[in-house]
């Protein structure tokens, strides 16, 4: 929990420290690519780290996230300029990723199935906190301490984490896997035995590249250059071109770093999917519902900031409950229940009246968050409990990686949808010189002193609608993933049959809601999944 903090809190604390950052390193056109390159090196990585983790172990994978993370953070604090910190960045980020998929496979390894909701909801109120805190410490640290320190108090953080997973991770035996350490917690199985790892080094790094000008792309199209632009054309193409690379890279080799039974098999191909489609929809609440009460309810940052952590208070419990869902009705109808509440609220953005109260769209996240636990967590324990310990690093890595791919196409194809529908209102506006884009209408409003009650209130109109067919368009995207659920997902997501650890009382094989157990050991039956 730790080290997911680590990567959970950097999402957020630099957000409100960007103003300080610049004012002291210059470099305004470009800061954005403090958050794009630490997304894209986690993204892009995700494959690799899974990859690795089935070869050689989750433990050194995730020491030396934790290692990269650090090294990160402390060249971050001392960059001389906006170019050293965004390479920084990109270093923290490849740490970043390998914390993340690491962590949620380790979760699946050391915690049977019927406990690894509890676990799961841990690790998301890791998130949740982290969503909440950051912006709040990110901005104190940055006015009355300096914005260096964002990233200095990683260190101690980062040294407990590193200590612990050394000191207490105890991962089971390499050499025979069903052996199960005395000082270690429980497991569900240990790695088989390998003698001779091979890294598919040359599929990896086709992968990073693929990944790379891919990620590139969709976070600077439309933004940095117009979609039909030289850049963007000269990227897409290029990623297209690799992507046939990687294929036949991937199709040759030994151990490929993405293998095909990733998309061969029904039950991890229809979970990633649906999670690209939880990506895609998450872009509507997390980027645009803070503009829509900035702009639109007139809320201050961290105001606004509030009405968006409404979602994470009730997706932990949401997912620390699941388990009573899915163990009575099943994986799949457990994820249909929560996409289709989730796909009701996204509807019900676009009836908020105009321009509303803070306390609507507020109710409306904390259902949206219940909603989205039931969904997300379900479909990540299905997939882990579908295969074996050799396996498990790079089916997590390949759902987490779709859902983060799911984010960067929804931030650019939402990006584009409110400001083509902002484009058309702002056609008839009141007045001329006013703002065409989102991001420079949201600035405008901020400064009501600058424009006419008249033409404040056409902008917060126009501003209403654009959200609302973002709302809508993240609607359609969970309806596309009940698709997926209702077409794609099996009936019953089979369970892996790990081997069993020592016949202790407390080593018992894991109880799964797929799997039906021994007449000795309550729990549902394997039609429930």
């Amino acid at each position: 929990m730790l080290g997911m903090a680590l990567a959970a809190l950097d999402g957020t604390i630099l957000s409100t420290a960007v103003p300080q950052i610049v004012g002291d390193l210059g470099g305004f056109s470009v800061f954005s690519w403090l958050f794009s390159g630490y997304l894209l090196a986690a993204t892009v990585t995700l494959p690799l780290y899974g990859k690795l983790s089935d070869t050689f172990g989750r433990k050194p994978v995730l020491i030396t996230g934790i290692v990269l993370f650090l090294v990160g953070s402390v060249l971050c604090a001392t960059a001389w300029n906006m170019g050293s910190l965004i390479a920084f960045r990109i270093v923290q980020g490849l740490g970043g990723g390998a914390i993340q998929g690491t962590v949620q496979t380790i979760a699946a390894d050391l915690y049977p199935l019927k406990e690894r909701p509890k676990i799961q909801a841990k690790l998301s109120t890791v998130w949740a906190t982290s969503s909440i805190a950051g912006p709040a410490i990110g901005g104190l640290l940055a006015g009355y301490a300096d914005w260096r320190w964002i990233f200095v108090i990683n260190l101690p953080v980062g040294a407990l984490a590193l200590y612990l997973t050394v000191r207490h991770l105890h991962e089971p035996g390499r050499a025979t896997s069903t052996a199960r350490t005395k000082r270690g917690p429980r497991s569900s199985g240990g790695p088989p035995p390998r003698n001779r790892p091979r890294v598919d080094w040359a599929g990896a790094l086709a992968v990073f590249a693929t990944g790379t000008l891919l990620v590139t792309a969709l976070v600077q199209g439309g933004v940095a250059w117009p979609w039909l632009s030289v850049p963007s054309l000269a990227l897409l193409g290029g990623t297209a071109l690799l992507a046939v690379v990687t294929f036949l890279v991937e199709r040759r080799a030994a151990e490929p770093i993405i293998p095909g039974w990733v998309w061969r098999r029904r039950p991890i191909a229809a979970v990633n999917l649906a999670l690209g489609a939880l990506g895609l929809l998450m872009i509507a609440p997390t980027v645009f519902l803070p503009t829509y009460a900035q702009s639109v309810l007139g809320l201050g940052p961290i105001a606004a900031g509030f009405v968006l952590s409404a979602m994470t208070l009730t997706w932990p419990i949401s997912a620390a409950l699941s388990d009573r869902v899915y163990n009575r009705v099943g994986f799949r109808r457990t994820a249909i229940t929560g996409m289709s509440l989730a796909t009701l609220v996204l509807l019900a953005f676009l009836l908020l009246p105009f321009p509303g109260q803070a306390w609507q769209p507020a109710l409306l996240m904390l259902v949206l968050g219940a909603g989205l636990g039931l969904f997300q967590l379900p479909l990540i324990i299905a997939v882990q409990g579908t295969v074996g310990w050799s396996e498990r690093g790079t089916a997590t890595a390949s759902i987490l990686f779709c859902r983060q791919l799911g984010q960067s196409v929804g931030a650019a194809l939402f990006g584009a949808l409110a400001n083509g529908v902002l484009t058309n209102r702002l056609a008839d506006a009141p007045g001329s010189g006013l703002p065409r884009d989102l991001d420079s209408v949201a600035h405008a409003l901020d400064d009501p002193g600058a424009l006419t009650d008249r033409a404040a209130d056409f902008l917060r109109r126009a501003v209403d609608s654009a959200v609302d067919s973002v709302f809508l368009g993240a609607a359609v995207a969970g309806a596309l993933c009940l698709l997926v659920l209702l077409f794609v997902a099996p009936r019953r997501f089979p369970v892996h049959p790990d081997p069993a650890p020592d016949p202790t009382p407390d080593a018992a094989p894991d109880a799964a809601p797929d799997a039906r157990p021994q007449k000795t050991t309550p729990g549902p039956s394997a039609d429930t999944a």
